[in-house]
């Protein structure tokens, strides 16, 4: 890895997959947190987090190592900004798609050297209509070379 420029990353696709929120699953985390299922079949917002993270095609450290770092460095989620564009339902099956859109190296006074990941991800319903579009930027510490 270049002391320089982080990796050249931006426009890789994730490879992407599919997500299921089910009624059972989705009863259960509302239990978790305290509050009722709604009644209309609509998922917990959570799920915005959740079914994306899920369902992109690679796990954290697939995600991590296409930026040449490793989750043991302690990568810091940044923020998560979800856009619906309807309703997340239960028992219905989601396209996940996604892509990195940038990887930025700064200079931090508190954490010295590290990248800014931002990448997005998105769910579709079958037919292949948008429901959800969500952006994460992820803080990732580079120690080594601070």
């Amino acid at each position: 890895m270049s002391g320089e420029q982080p990796p050249a990353v931006a426009g890789t696709r994730l490879p992407g997959g599919e997500y299921r929120i089910t009624a059972e699953e989705n009863r259960t985390l509302c239990e978790a947190l305290h509050t009722q299922p709604a009644s209309d079949g609509r998922a917990h917002e959570i799920y915005s987090y959740i079914a994306t993270q899920s369902g992109m095609g690679l796990s954290v450290d697939g995600l991590l190592a296409i930026c040449e770092f490793d989750a043991a460095d302690g990568p810091m989620l940044g923020s998560s900004n979800a856009r619906y564009l309807g309703a997340l339902r239960t028992d219905e099956t989601y396209r996940v798609s996604g892509e990195i859109l940038s990887l930025n190296r700064k200079q931090s006074k508190k954490l010295g050297i590290m990248d800014v990941l931002e990448y997005r991800l998105t769910m579709t319903r079958a037919s292949g209509d948008p429901v959800l579009e969500v952006i994460n930027i992820w803080i990732l510490p580079r120690r080594a070379l601070s």
